[in-house]
Order: structure tokens, then sequence, then C-alpha cells
């Protein structure tokens, strides 16, 4: 027997599609206001139907008002893609063997981004459990996958999705998910899944036929907004609140990345945020277990991680570009685009302290004032997830590559310190570790050849305007594409020129044990953060420890009396009690004693 529900407020009649019992079964309003019936806000809209025969692996779509059979806005399955029938799936066939799993606190964790298709040759949840051991042996705790819900073709980043509630067919669908998870917590390791609602993709995206999903009262980016305050948009909010907590519960998700939340435009009494916050704090009593929410956001402004009943959002944490930006400028002399302002030492200075560049000042590249100051009797630094590479800063460049294709491996040693010594929440992006050679690029498989040409040519032009040859940006329909962009994990064994891939390896593994066993490392008190600087050097003091970084000529760096080293890279050498010297690209971790 299996319930099957839709939400379909404009619909006259519905008709359920069982191509694989060959029949065909008439939904009926929950709530029938020609049977005098009177629908609630939670009924209004919604069709039902039982079916015996139906269960788990029962193939079925919904069609409506005599139209084609689509399939389900809330389908856990699609074995054929976003354009077939949807597929029953029953989450409790999974037996877990994670009952032990304390869940983990996203804050002050070592994430570890990565991407399934590209995570190994085989692009799969189940080769990915393969690697895991590497994850343990690395250090990190919290593992992010990037979208997994079900979108166009076999391949492409995840960020088009539209099938949200599906996991795509070519990652192994939901029970692989399920696998995935349950490994991960046997090892120690949560999982933090990458969830996009701030817009769908454009192929197999049928929600309009079902009801008011998206409204021209807003406008994003990508199009028109998600309806999260028109007329029906309680039946969308469901929609999405529902799908958060789906994650956490079916599939013992431990924390969420939500993508853009700067572009859910929501008028509404309480925000899509602040009501997500709360539902899921809600879930997390009765799981009795931590359960995180991270924002992507680009308006630099801490209110994201402010309680619900002060005004905020509510959320557990939130991305800040700002501090990527200004490692990555600072070591690789980048000023253009979005990095116009960043790129000195005491820019790096400030946000290493004060977590954003822009905190009200003017943004030269937005062309206005932008973003809100932190406090620090009131924000932590483990609230702020930072990066020196992730999914953005390397696959929006135009051929997709990472800073070890052109930066020494001096620099790549002095960001990873940068960030793994910080006061914030590090997260690491697949390979980086090791300095991986591979690009990771921009690649789509769409299935309408007229899509897939406009983003082929609409790719083109956008780095053509950067001074790209539009030669030198990959095809992204290619299947060379993406092939260019699975990580070589022969590489780790390897020494390509300067860059010994072990080394670099071991240089990461020893950073993160270093910030794992030491509390002052681990304190993410602003108050606790002293940085002083050159022209080419910073010195970032966290309570006993001092990171110090010479990217420039040689220079004399003033560090506490008594320290010694406890990890380098490259040269040092002691001038007097309170000076080392640093040469040029190299770094160190120093420790006072006693």
């Amino acid at each position: 027997m299996h319930e099957f529900t839709l939400w379909a407020p404009g619909a006259s009649r519905v008709m359920l599609h069982l191509p694989g019992l060959d029949r065909r079964e008439p939904l009926r309003l929950v709530a029938d206001p020609a049977l005098g019936q009177e629908a609630t806000p939670e009924t209004a809209g919604l069709w039902h139907a039982s079916v015996a025969e139906a269960g788990h692996g029962t193939d079925y779509a919904f069609a409506l008002d005599g139209g084609d059979p689509r399939p389900d806005p809330r389908s856990a399955w699609q074995p054929e893609g976003v354009h077939a029938a949807s597929r029953v799936f029953d989450a409790e066939r999974h037996a877990w063997s994670d009952g032990s799993w304390p869940g983990l606190d996203s804050r002050g964790a070592v994430f570890y981004e990565l991407h399934i298709g590209t995570f190994t040759p085989e692009g799969t949840l189940d080769a990915a459990i393969g690697r895991l051991d590497h994850l343990v042996d690395l250090g990190v705790q919290m593992i992010e996958l990037l979208p997994v819900a079900e979108f166009s073709g076999v391949r492409g980043w995840g960020y088009d999705g539209v099938g949200l509630y599906a996991v795509h067919h070519s990652y192994g669908g939901p029970e692989a998910l399920q696998r995935f998870v349950d490994a991960a917590h046997g090892k120690g390791l949560g999982v933090c899944l990458d969830v996009v609602y701030n817009h769908l993709g454009p192929d197999g995206n049928y929600l309009r036929e079902f009801g008011p999903y998206f409204t021209d009262a807003h406008t994003t980016p990508w199009g028109e907004a998600v309806n999260l305050d028109d007329e029906g948009s309680h039946g969308v909010r469901s929609w999405i609140v529902d799908n958060v907590l789906r994650w956490f519960r079916d599939f013992h998700i431990d924390c969420l990345r939500l993508d853009a939340v700067h572009a859910l435009v929501d008028s509404s009494p309480r925000h899509i945020l602040a009501e997500i916050s709360e539902r899921t704090a809600d879930l997390s009593k009765e799981l009795a277990r931590p359960l995180g929410l991270i924002a992507e956001s680009d308006l630099n402004d801490p209110f994201m991680i402010e309680p619900v009943a002060g005004g905020g959002r509510g959320l557990t944490g939130q991305w800040d570009d700002d501090v990527h930006h200004s490692i990555h400028s600072f070591v690789t002399g980048e000023t253009q685009g979005y990095y116009v302002d960043f790129g000195t030492a005491s820019v790096l200075a400030r946000v290493l302290k004060e977590a954003f560049r822009h905190a009200g000042d003017y943004s030269t590249f937005r062309g206005k004032h932008w973003g809100k100051p932190i406090s620090p009797d009131k924000h932590r630094g483990h609230q702020f997830v930072i990066a020196t590479q992730n999914h953005d800063q390397v696959g929006n460049r135009a051929t997709g590559d990472r800073p070890s294709a052109t930066i020494a491996p001096g620099r790549l040693a002095a960001s990873a310190a940068i960030m793994l010594t910080s006061v914030y929440t590090p997260m690491l992006f697949m390979g980086e570790e090791w300095g991986a050679l591979t690009p990771w690029q921009f690649f789509t498989a769409f299935e309408s050849p007229e899509l897939a040409d406009a983003v082929r040519q609409g790719r083109r032009a956008e780095f053509g305007s950067h001074g790209w040859a539009p030669e030198e940006v990959p095809d992204p329909q290619a299947l060379s594409t993406r092939d260019a962009s699975v990580l070589d994990w022969s590489e780790i064994g390897r020494v390509d020129g300067e860059l010994d891939h072990g080394a670099m390896l071991r240089w990461y593994r020893d950073l993160i044990a270093l910030r794992a066993a030491s509390p002052d490392l681990l304190n993410d008190s602003f108050d606790a953060v002293t940085v002083t600087h050159g022209e080419g050097w910073i010195a970032m003091r966290r309570g006993s420890f001092t990171t110090v970084v010479n990217i420039g000529p040689e220079a004399d760096i003033v560090v506490a009396a008594g320290s010694v080293p406890r990890l380098t890279w490259g040269s040092i050498e002691t001038v007097d009690e309170e000076t080392v010297r640093l040469q040029p690209d190299s770094v160190a971790v120093l420790q006072v004693q006693g």
C-alpha cells in the first residue's frame, strides 16, 4: 500500500499513471468544496489516492487536466532522469548502522567540499565510500557534498536541479546516499549537503504545471523568483521546509549548506530562512543530535547567524568569501574583477580579525557601500566558514584552474596555514590537500540541444568580455570537460616540478592535527586574535601560537619571545629572542613555550 499525495491547487482533475501496473487511478481532493468540505491552508489543493498494489519500486506519474504525465514534484527517485516517471522510495527500508552516531556540530569542524561526479573516476556515491579513509587520515570532520538533487543529463555541477527531493540517478539514487552517510558516520565523519532553493534549472522543470511555484513579483540573477510570499506561497514554502527536514530525518544528514540565500526574496512576516531555522531546531531536539544550517550569502551581514527572536535568520553559520578573496589575492597578486579591493597584507590582516573586508564601506566591484560589521561580543569565528579554494572560486574561472597550477608551493602552504590556524571554520576543496593540478571546470549534459548551445555560447561570451579567447573556454557539454575535472589520485605519489604532492599532503595533515590538539587554535573568540603585517608578510597571533608568512622580499617578523617553530615550510632562521627571518614563500607556525 502506498499513499500518493500531490499539491496542485489549480487542477480540476488529477490522474495517477502507474505504467508498471498498467493502471490509471484518479486522485481526489483531500478537502473537496463540491462535497461541502471546507479546506484549510494545509489541505487546500491537496489531492490523494491509496493504491494497495503500489510500494517501493513502483513507477508513477501525475497527469493534470488531461495533460501529459509528469514526475512528482516531491519524487525521491528518478531512475531514468528528469523527464521520466518517478519511482516510489521507501526511506525506512535501509537498516541504519549509525545508532551510536552522536552527531557533529558544524561550527569549528574541518569541512571538505567534494563533487560526487568528479571525486572518483566512477562518479558515484558508492565509489566515494572507498575514499573515506583518506579523509579520516587527513583529519577532516565534515564532508560537504555539492548538490545531489536530480538535474538534467548524466553529469553537471548540480546547481540546475529540478527534482529537489530526488538523488541524482547517475550518483546511485537515494539508496546510495543512505549508504554513503551511514558509511561516513561509521568512520566518524559528518555529512553536509548543499541544497538549492533560490532557483531551479530550466530543463525538466515542470513545477509551473502543478502550482504557483514561481512569481514575477521578484527577480533573481536566474530569472523569476521562487514564490515565497505571493498568492499560493504556503504550498511552496511547505515544499521547501519539508525538503529540509527530510534530508535530516530520512538520510541522517548532519548539516545543510543553503545556496545563495540572498536570492530567497521573501517579504513575509516570517522569512523562509527563519522558518527553516526554527523547524530545524525543533527536529534537532527530537533527534537528539545537532543539525547545522550554513548560508551562502553575498550580503556580508551577520544577521544571518543571529537569533530569530532578535530579528536574525537563526542559521548556524555562513560562508565568508571576503576571507577567501583576501588570502587568494595576497598569494596570487590577482586584483581583477571582484578581487579589486583585496590583495594587500593590510586587507588580509583586517579580515582575519573582523571577518569582512566590506562591512559598510565602499565596494568598488559593486559600485556601492556594502555589508555590516560583526560584533565580537555577539559573533564567534566558528560561525564563519572560509576556504582558500572551493567549487565557485575554482570552477567559475574560465579554465577552472586551481592556484596550484600557477603559484609556488610555498604560497599554497602559506594559504593553508592561514586558513587552518585562523579563528574561522575551515573548508578544503577536494584535492587541495595534495596540491591537485587537475582543473575543475564547468560542465553540463543538458538534453535540450537549444539549451546546451545557449549555455556554451553564454559561457564563451562571459569570459570573452574578460579577455579570454573563445577557444580557450572549455565546452561545458563536452565529456572531455568533465573528464579533465576528475581528481587524479595518483598525483599523491608524484613530484611535478617544484610541487611535491606527498609533502603538501603531509603539511595539511600536520596543520589539521595541530589545530585539533591545540585549545588556543580552537578558541573562536575574535578578541583573542592579533595580527601584524608588513608589505609582503603577515603574523597572526592566536594565544600561544603565531602563524608567520612571507611572500615578499626577506623581512624580519616580530613574534612572541620564546617562540619555537612547530611547523615550517621553506626557510626560517632565528635572529634573536623576538625576531625570526623567513625567506620568500615561506611560512611557519610558532608557539611560545612554557
